[in-house]
C-alpha cells in the first residue's frame, strides 16, 4: 500500500515504479521551503528504500502523466543512461486552444532559456539547440484540436514552445500559464499518455499507458 493518496503508483518493481503525476505538482524538489513538494518526495515517503535522489527524467510542473522513478542505485543508473541516450519511447496528448487543419508533421526548432524571463524558453537561430518533434492531428473539440506529440528530444518546454510558437503549430496547448492564455498552475492540457522502456535489469520492453484527464 501506499500511504500518501497523492501518489497513483501504475506498476511496482523492486528497482522503479512507475506513477501518475498530476498536473501542478513538481516532478523534482524546487527551490525554497515552498516548493519541496514533488513527486520524488512522494516515492520517498512511500518506499522507504528508495535511493536519496531516485529521478531519471522529468514533466514539467503544468505537464501531467507518466513518470518512471529508481528505487536503487543501480536502476537509476541504467534508467538515465536510457533516457540520457533517447531510447525511451514516449506520447503524449494536448488539446491546443484553436483549429489545426495540417494532419501531421515533424517540427524542428532551435530555442534556448530566456535568461531574463526563466523559465520561459524563446526561439534562437543562433544561439538555440534544436529541439524534434512529430506529431499527428487526432481531431477537433469544439473548436479545439486534440494532437498526439512524439518528441524526439527532451528539451524543456519543448512541446508547449513547438505548439505555440509561429515557426511550429502556431496554436498554444489550452491553460499554458507561459506560452498561451493559463493563468495558474494545474491547467495545462498536455498528458504524458505512453512511456516504453527497458527493464533495468532484464531487458525486457516494458509500455505503460495514462489515459489523458482531458
Amino acid at each position: 500500500m501506499v500511504p500518501n493518496e497523492q501518489l497513483v503508483v501504475l506498476h511496482e518493481d523492486p528497482l522503479f515504479v512507475v506513477v501518475n503525476k498530476p498536473s501542478g505538482v513538481l516532478s523534482v524538489p524546487g527551490l525554497g521551503e515552498a516548493n519541496q513538494h514533488c513527486i520524488t518526495r512522494m516515492v520517498r515517503d512511500a518506499y522507504p528504500q528508495c535511493i536519496e535522489q531516485p529521478s531519471v527524467h522529468r514533466l514539467d510542473m503544468d505537464t501531467s502523466g507518466l513518470m518512471v522513478v529508481a528505487l536503487t542505485k543501480a536502476s537509476h543508473r541504467t534508467l538515465s543512461i536510457q533516457f540520457q541516450n533517447r531510447e525511451p519511447k514516449k506520447r503524449y496528448v494536448a488539446l491546443l486552444e484553436g483549429e489545426l487543419q495540417e494532419a501531421s508533421g515533424r517540427i524542428e526548432l532551435p530555442f534556448r532559456l530566456d535568461i531574463d524571463n526563466r523559465p520561459i524558453q524563446i526561439y534562437d537561430e543562433v544561439h538555440g539547440k534544436i529541439g524534434i518533434t512529430r506529431w499527428e492531428n487526432l481531431g477537433i473539440e469544439n473548436g479545439m484540436t486534440r494532437v498526439a506529440f512524439f518528441p524526439e528530444t527532451g528539451r524543456t518546454h519543448q512541446l508547449r514552445v513547438h505548439a505555440a510558437h509561429e515557426k511550429g503549430l502556431g496554436i498554444p496547448i489550452v491553460g499554458d500559464p507561459f506560452y498561451g492564455t493559463g493563468t495558474g498552475p494545474g491547467q495545462l492540457k498536455l498528458h504524458a499518455c505512453n512511456l516504453s522502456f527497458d527493464h533495468p535489469e532484464t531487458k525486457e520492453c516494458l509500455s505503460f499507458e495514462s489515459e489523458a484527464p482531458f
